[in-house]
């Protein structure tokens, strides 16, 4: 190649990378200019939704909603059931079971990623990341993050897909929690802790202890000061687990981003106390995990693959077991 050849290429090759600057393949640099190979990725807020709940996957996959039937005892008083010796008791009392059943409505999702070989070409001359890798990244984390969100809060878009602080038929006390836990006074925190548990226990019929108290992140990062700074030998936090795991062991306490009200579509901060290791309590089911096809073409330059999955509204089968605290 003469000289000329050479500036008309690179000519023709300026002209092309100008054309595609939009794409973010095109930097100007120097002679002096290091490239990292490493890449600064997008952060975004993350949680494991299986802390927090009873998570299924892979569970009768496909299917458009799920049945799961509720069973109750029926039968009068105890007493009712006692023979008396010598009388010619014919007619004994009886006990039975009625059965209940609950729909889980369930969704599809799926997305497309593409690109072609003028896009590949020009990813790879940048030198220093792949352009499938960080297509296939950015669909997963969309799936990621979209399941993150709809575990907690449900679908915007349909109520009759619920997260863990939108189920319509738990019950809301607004007296027992007024102002953020970090801000209360402490004669206001020890209230808060004589009732909190009681008031929970009512709730469930008397049938059950929580296990897990979730609240606001910026709460959760407050509970550090002290019960009362006159005598500041123990934080809030150390006094919320000393009394709820002197009743449950393995008690819980989580700081949740969604639970703020400027986090959230409720409009109130949301505090929410359940048993999070009970699945017959509890259930979020991904029917059908995040699964990709592989990338095809029908013209030899465009490719293109498919990443899908199948996920449920978080359903809590005994409401009883579940009490909101908002303010």
């Amino acid at each position: 190649m003469n000289i000329y050849q050479q500036n008309m290429l690179e000519k023709v090759e300026g002209r092309l990378m100008a054309e595609i600057s939009n794409t973010g393949f095109d930097v100007n640099i120097t002679t002096l200019t290091a490239i990292k190979a490493r890449v600064t990725d997008q952060k975004f807020y993350e949680v494991t939704p299986s802390d927090f709940m009873p998570v299924e996957v892979g569970e009768n996959p496909w299917a458009t909603e799920q049945l799961t039937y509720t069973s109750f005892s029926t039968g009068d008083d105890f007493e009712k059931g006692i023979i008396e010796e010598g009388t010619n008791d014919g007619k004994m009392e009886r006990t039975d079971t009625q059965i209940g059943s609950i729909i889980v409505p369930r969704k599809v999702w799926g997305k497309t990623t593409n690109y072609n070989i003028a896009e590949l070409a020009q990813a790879t001359k940048s030198g220093n990341w792949s352009l499938m890798e960080k297509k296939e990244e950015s669909r997963f984390k969309n799936w990621q993050l979209g399941i993150q969100r709809t575990a907690f809060l449900g679908l915007d878009s349909n109520p009759t897909v619920k997260g863990l602080l939108t189920q319509t038929n738990v019950n809301i006390n607004t007296a027992v929690i007024t102002k953020t836990i970090s801000s209360m006074s402490s004669t206001e925190f020890n209230t808060f802790l004589s009732t909190v548990l009681p008031v929970y226990f009512a709730n469930s019929n008397s049938t059950v202890l929580a296990d897990t108290f979730v609240m606001p992140m910026a709460d959760y990062l407050g509970l550090a000061s002290a019960v009362d700074e006159g005598f500041p030998l123990k934080s809030r936090l150390e006094r919320l687990y000393e009394v709820f795991q002197t009743y449950v062991p393995a008690f819980a306490i989580e700081g949740l981003v969604y639970s703020s009200a400027a986090n959230n579509n409720l409009g109130v901060n949301r505090y929410v106390m359940y048993r999070s290791n009970d699945p017959s309590s509890l259930t979020f089911e991904i029917p059908v995990d995040y699964t990709t096809t592989i990338y095809d073409t029908v013209n030899g330059f465009n490719y293109s693959s498919v990443g899908y999955g199948q996920f449920a509204s978080v359903e809590a089968y005994r409401p009883l077991e579940m009490l909101y605290f908002d303010f």
